[in-house]
């Protein structure tokens, strides 16, 4: 299993920086997913800046959430603590 996200900030550039629970931090770019219709409504960036940390993924009103392994793989990181 990969890590979970404990704690987020949702950027004005509809990306996630994401805190795991295994000390990293990555950045997450949404922007290739506001196009699926499930994803719609976080076009809008107040919608989008709801997001919250929710059983180790992310989470939004009206039962929107996102594949915590998909969150994982394919987000860039921006640090790793444990290499520190």
């Amino acid at each position: 299993m990969n890590p979970r996200v404990i704690t987020l900030t949702a950027n004005a550039d509809h990306s996630l920086t994401l805190v795991f629970n295994n000390g990293e931090t990555k950045r997450f770019d949404m922007r290739p997913y506001l196009g699926y219709t499930a994803f719609a409504p976080l076009q809008n960036i107040g919608f989008f800046q709801l997001a919250r940390a929710d059983h180790g993924t992310v989470a939004w009103p009206q039962d929107i959430d996102f594949d915590p392994d998909t969150l994982y793989l394919d987000s860039q990181s921006i640090s790793d603590e444990r290499a520190a």
